[in-house]
């Protein structure tokens, strides 16, 4: 795989480049030359195939010029060992449930897959990394259990003070060993701000070598297309041949950008549905073809709080570029606490599902988009977090207490241990050469 910049002042690279750098240094995205058309054979036979299966499958056609199949075999079984089930809601109506692996989200799907893909790298040349990674929530529990006790690998973790959850903070600042947390006095969008700068600074590459964990890695887009695929085998067992649409909801775009790459590699999606909070950048966008980023804003769906999505330019390249290109892959919706909140208890009245603010997001995204068709599609809600780590929203809004799995639940009597951070560039770097 040969990767480029989309800011096209840097220099193409290989996957192993592209997944160590992170970023190239002229602030683009990497993005591949050519995305492979799978066969129609993997589609005529994919509901029999598990989703380890699949994600061997879809990881050959991908980077099979750069890893020999056997240890593409051994990278994806490593990593995918847990499954995504798909359950039936309601008439035409699923929920992608991507909170089965070990920290219960679907960072999972990448942050595991890019660790075994580093750890081959790394084996193969010696070297020792610096992970950095900032996170709205979920990204930093999943990629801190993903690189946990790594050779050769140290992970820092930026997160902004005070908007994460309880059991999302744990999950970051519990592990020690390798991994280091950072708590910092601001938003996402400064965390995400630091790490973008410690990359492009030359003192630090020179003296560090340092990677990113962020979906601004290409190698956490890869995997996170695999369960689009398994959606659509369990659909396709199921009986089910009505068009899908996939409704996902949405912060830096990298999971919606994942799906793109599934379409362009021959899944059948009638359309995709970005559906956000408040931080409606992306929605606005889509509306009048302005894209015009702001500060983010505190909502209950606090790994959407994203107000410059650092996966923008990927997602408009991969559906096409031309905003009138785009729309016709992309619609968007965007809901705020009020509607999050009424969503999630209309929903568990009905049918006892509980879900997270992030997954009533999306189901009114899909709703929105479904309710305008004249014809019946498969609508599939992709449930990016299980409920209980946003327990204090769920039960309040629900009225009710819900059951925390013991691996969560176990994470509540441990001692946080964070280093508190300044928004200063500055200071960051200090922390950095300091280590």
């Amino acid at each position: 795989m040969i990767l480029y910049s989309t800011n096209h002042q840097s220099d193409d690279v290989s996957l192993e480049e592209a997944v160590f750098r992170g970023l190239p240094p002229d602030n683009g995205l990497y993005m591949p030359h050519v995305i492979p058309t799978l066969p129609a054979s993997f589609f005529e036979k994919i509901e029999t195939l598990s989703i380890s299966e699949i994600a061997f499958e879809v990881t050959k056609a991908l980077l099979g010029n750069d890893i020999p199949e056997a240890d593409i075999k051994t990278i994806v079984e490593r990593a995918i060992d847990f499954d995504a089930p798909l359950v039936a809601l309601e008439k035409d109506t699923y929920v992608l449930e991507l909170f089965h692996g070990p920290s219960m989200a679907f960072k999972d799907f990448g942050a595991r897959f890019m660790a075994s893909l580093m750890s081959y790298f790394l084996q193969k040349s010696q070297k020792d990394i610096h992970i950095l990674v900032a996170t709205s929530g979920d990204t930093g529990g999943a990629v801190a259990q993903g690189f946990y006790k790594t050779p050769g690998i140290k992970v820092t973790i930026l997160y902004p003070t005070g908007k994460v959850s309880d059991i999302q903070e744990k999950q970051l600042t519990t592990l020690g060993e390798n991994v280091t947390a950072l708590e910092v006095d601001g938003t996402f969008d400064d965390c995400q701000a630091l790490v973008k700068a410690a990359f492009l600074d030359k003192e630090l590459s020179s003296k560090i070598n340092l990677a990113s964990a962020n979906s601004i890695n290409i190698s956490r887009l890869i995997p996170q297309s695999f369960y689009y695929f398994n959606a659509y085998a369990q659909l396709k067992k199921a009986g089910n041949t009505k068009p899908v649409v996939f409704c996902v909801p949405s912060g830096n775009f990298g999971n919606l950008s994942a799906g793109l790459i599934a379409q362009k590699m021959g899944l059948p999606v009638k359309m995709f549905v970005a559906a956000t909070n408040v931080n409606n950048i992306v929605p606005k966008y889509l509306a009048s073809g302005n894209y015009e980023p702001k500060p983010s804003q505190e909502t209950i769906s606090n790994a959407m709080d994203v107000g410059n999505p650092s996966n923008f330019i990927r997602m408009r390249l991969l559906a096409g570029d031309a905003h009138e290109e785009v729309v016709k892959h992309i619609a968007g919706d965007f809901s705020d606490d009020t509607a999050t909140r009424a969503s999630m208890k209309d929903v568990y009245e009905r049918t006892q599902y509980v879900m997270c603010p992030h997954t009533a997001v999306a189901y009114l995204g899909l709703k929105s988009y479904t309710d305008t068709l004249s014809e019946e599609v498969a609508g599939v809600l992709l449930s990016t977090a299980h409920y209980a780590k946003f327990l204090d929203v769920v039960e309040e809004t629900l009225g009710t207490s819900v059951a925390i799995p013991e691996r969560l639940s176990a994470l509540l009597s441990k001692e946080k241990v964070a280093i508190p951070m300044t928004k200063e560039f500055s200071n960051f770097k200090e922390y950095l050469l300091s280590l």
